[in-house]
C-alpha cells in the first residue's frame, strides 16, 4: 500500500539539521518513507491525503519510561524521591499482579499513542504482559527487567531477577518483525549489591549491542551516599568501574540530574546516553539535569517522561515543552535550549538511544512512524517559526495522527488497533484491586 500526503508543512532534517518544509509531500511505502520534498513525485500511489493545515513530524521516542505505573498515578505525590519509593512505591508494586501490568501498560499505550509517542523504553517487570500490549497496538518498544538486591550475602546463581532478564532476551528481542527490542537494566546503584551488578554485566556482554538502562544521579542524596558507600565513586564512576559502560553494550543512564563534570566527561567517552526527564525531576524536587554541558560535551541526550506515578502523565509535548523553557530560566540565557535540539532530544536522539537507526526522522528510506499536529488550532495561530511552535505552544491534544511501521493506528480520536474503552473498564477493576475503590 502506497500513501502520499500533501499539503503539509514536515519537519525533516538537511544535513543532520532539523527543517520544516512549507506546503509538502510525503510519501509512504509500505512500512517505509520514500519521498520527502516541496514538488509532488512522479511515482503513483494508492492513496492521496491532503494534509493542508497538519504538520507531520517524526513519531516521538519516550526514552525513559515504566508504562504500567499509569496505576500508580497520583500516588504519593509531593514526597521526596526516597519516601516516594520506600512508602508508596515499593509497597504498592508488591501487589501487582500480570493482569495490573497488563491494564496497566495498555492504559499508557493509549495515552501514549494519543499524545504523538510512536516508541518508547521501559524498565519494569513481568513484561510479557507489556510487550504483548505494544504487539496488539503496534508500538515500538525497548524493554528492560530491571535487576535490583538489597541483600549483601545474595549469590548471582540464585538472582530470580537476572535469569528474567536474560530468559526474557533469549525468548522476544526481535519480536514484532523488530517492533521489540530486549535491553538488560540495572535499576540503580543504591538497589543492587556489587556483586550481583558486576556478575551481571558480565554476563550481558554476552549479547553485543544490547541496552543497559541505567537510573544514575537521580537525586543529591543518591549522588553524595554512593560516594560513601562506594570509596569516592559516583553512580556513573561506580557503573563504569563494573562494567555498565563496557563497549560491547548500549549503555543510557535515567536523569543524571547531579552528574558531575567528571561523570560528563565519562558519558561522553564511553557513549552513555542520557535521558532527561524534566516534569518528574521538578516534581520529586530533584534538581535539573545540566544538558547544556552534557551537549557541549557530545553526549547524546535524549526526552523522557518517567512512570506516570511521578510525571503524572506520559506526554511527551509537555517534555518538549519544558525541556525547551526551564534551562534558560535556570541558566539566565535566553539561547541556551533552542527548538531545533529538544526536537531532535524527543526523536532521532531517542532513536539513537534505542538502537534504531531507521527511525527518528522523516527521511526517504526511514520506517513511517509519523505523527501529525493539527495546527487549525487558536493557540498555534499564527505560526511563523514552526519548530518554536511546536516546543512552546502545541499540546499532545493536537495530535490528530499517528502512524507506526506505516499503519495508522490512533487517527482523530480513534485507536484503531485498541479498544479503548474496554481498555479503561480493566485499569478501573486493577484500580479496585489496589486501592480498595468502588
Amino acid at each position: 500500500m502506497k500513501t502520499l500526503f500533501t499539503g503539509a508543512d514536515i519537519l525533516t532534517l538537511e544535513a543532520g539539521k532539523p527543517v520544516v518544509l512549507r506546503n509538502a509531500c510525503l510519501g509512504v511505502d509500505g512500512d517505509r518513507i520514500d519521498y520527502v520534498g516541496t514538488v509532488r513525485p512522479i511515482a503513483q500511489y494508492d492513496t492521496t491525503r491532503d494534509f493542508t493545515g497538519k504538520m507531520l513530524i517524526p513519531g516521538l521516542v519516550n526514552t525513559h519510561c515504566h508504562a504500567a505505573m499509569t496505576l500508580l498515578r497520583g500516588l504519593g505525590s509531593d514526597k521526596p524521591l526516597d519516601v516516594w519509593l520506600t512508602q508508596y512505591m515499593f509497597p504498592t508494586e508488591d501487589k501487582l499482579r500480570p493482569e495490573d501490568i497488563r491494564s496497566g501498560s495498555y492504559l499508557a499505550i493509549l495515552e501514549m499513542l494519543s499524545t504523538g509517542t510512536t516508541s518508547f523504553t521501559d524498565m519494569y517487570y513481568i513484561n510479557d504482559e507489556t510487550i504483548d500490549a505494544c504487539l496488539t497496538a503496534g508500538i515500538r518498544a525497548n524493554i528492560a527487567r530491571p535487576v535490583q538486591e538489597f541483600d549483601p550475602s545474595a549469590r548471582y546463581e540464585d538472582s530470580r531477577r537476572a535469569k528474567e532478564s536474560f530468559d526474557l532476551y533469549r525468548r522476544r528481542n526481535g519480536d514484532g518483525n523488530g517492533l521489540i527490542k530486549i535491553d538488560f537494566s540495572i535499576h540503580a546503584e543504591y538497589t543492587c549489591t556489587e556483586e550481583i551488578a558486576r556478575r551481571y554485566c558480565e554476563e550481558a556482554k554476552q549479547y553485543p549491542g544490547a541496552g543497559m538502562h541505567l537510573h544514575i544521579s537521580e537525586t543529591k542524596k543518591e549522588h553524595v551516599e554512593c560516594m560513601a558507600r562506594r570509596n569516592g565513586k559516583t553512580p556513573a564512576q561506580w557503573f563504569d568501574s563494573i562494567g555498565a559502560f563496557d563497549g560491547v553494550l548500549r549503555p543510557y543512564a535515567a536523569h543524571c540530574v547531579w552528574a558531575t563534570d567528571e561523570d560528563i566527561a565519562l558519558f561522553a567517552e564511553r557513549g552513555v546516553s542520557v535521558m532527561h526527564n524534566p516534569s518528574s525531576n521538578m516534581k520529586l524536587g530533584s534538581g535539573f539535569c545540566p544538558v547544556e554541558k552534557m551537549r557541549a560535551a557530545g553526549v547524546n541526550v535524549t526526552l523522557g517522561t518517567d512512570g506516570a506515578a511521578s510525571n503524572n502523565n506520559l506526554n511527551m509535548f509537555e517534555e518538549l515543552h519544558l525541556a525547551s523553557t526551564i534551562h534558560n530560566g535556570y541558566m539566565i540565557d535566553a539561547e541556551v535550549m533552542k527548538p531545533e535540539y529538544t526536537l531532535l532530544m524527543s526523536t532521532l536522539n531517542g532513536a539513537k538511544l534505542q538502537g534504531r537507526d531507521d527511525t527518528g526522522a522523516l527521511l526517504a528510506g526511514y520506517k513511517a512512524d509519523i505523527v501529525a499536529v493539527d495546527m487549525n488550532k487558536p493557540h498555534l495561530y499564527p505560526n511563523p517559526e514552526p519548530m518554536a511552535t511546536l516546543c512552546y505552544s502545541a499540546q499532545g491534544s493536537d495530535v490528530c495522527m499517528t502512524m507506526v511501521d506505516g499503519k495508522v493506528v490512533y487517527e482523530n480520536g480513534e485507536f484503531k488497533t485498541l479498544d479503548s474503552e474496554r481498555i479503561l473498564y480493566e485499569a478501573k477493576r486493577s484500580c479496585e484491586y489496589l486501592y480498595g475503590k468502588e
